[in-house]
């Protein structure tokens, strides 16, 4: 009986004692005495040293520790910006997404429109160089939208914002892709005999994005699109606006 005692008391025994190694071979976390400013100093160290992982944990960390801080939304962008500089675009977004919607009067929007256009861009950059033999225009336009779309807001909220500037520049460039790509669309349609699918992307690219360099080409193939149909009217009329739009055209020779 005393056997049986004994026995029974070893089991709950055994059960704090491997309760309390394994809480003693738990791994401490280092930051507990850490000010959110220390974590903030320390996760920038790691990415200067190239240590992104451990950059984006602390990141992290500070987030959680600063929660309802002007520092913890810095946290937000440059967990963001880390991510930006090792390519991991999807996740970059979904934190530029993510700081967007919770803080929308932040007055780091400026900067976080601004990352989340070179983020969607970032697959595009052909005007910084040679990244790419495949020209921007025959690429998915899909990032190019996205892109504009957030450099536009910037521009519109935040004229004045030192990011405006390079944002400006790089709506231009964007722009004229998307003009580029309706008429590179526009030239295959035409090529294949498909002359009405031709006509729609020529004017799409005449509507939507007016004054860009491509416009030249999109009334050159409205015309020989409307010839093709024996459209006479409408093919005069588009040479007309390109011969007025365009004097020296090397369509019109």
């Amino acid at each position: 009986m005393r056997l049986l005692r004994l026995s029974m008391l070893h089991g709950p025994l055994m059960g704090v004692s491997l309760f309390l190694i394994a809480c003693s071979s738990a791994p401490k976390d280092p930051t507990v005495a850490w000010s959110p400013e220390e974590i903030y100093a320390e996760a920038l160290d790691e990415r200067a040293a190239g240590n992104t992982e451990r950059a984006i944990a602390y990141f992290d960390k500070l987030e959680g520790r600063a929660a309802g801080t002007p520092l913890a939304q810095q946290a937000q962008l440059e967990k963001a910006f880390t991510h930006y500089k090792v390519n991991e675009l999807l996740l970059a977004e979904v934190t530029l997404d993510r700081f967007i919607r919770l803080h929308p009067v932040s007055p780091a929007m400026d900067y976080a429109l601004y990352l989340k256009g070179l983020v969607s861009f970032n697959d595009n950059l052909g005007f910084l160089g040679n990244f790419s033999k495949q020209d921007l225009s025959e690429r998915d336009q899909k990032a190019a939208k996205e892109s504009f779309e957030s450099f536009r807001q910037l521009i519109a909220r935040f004229p004045n914002s030192r990011y405006a500037p390079d944002a400006r520049a790089r709506l231009t460039h964007v722009v004229n892709s998307l003009a580029q790509y309706e008429v590179h669309v526009a030239r295959y349609y035409h090529s294949r005999g498909a002359y009405i699918a031709a006509i729609n992307r020529a004017q799409s690219a005449i509507t939507d994005y007016p004054g860009t360099p491509a416009l030249e080409e999109a009334l050159h193939l409205l015309v020989r699109s409307y010839d093709a149909l024996a459209l006479k009217d409408l093919r005069d009329d588009a040479r007309r606006v390109l011969a007025a739009s365009y004097p020296d055209s090397r369509f019109l020779r």
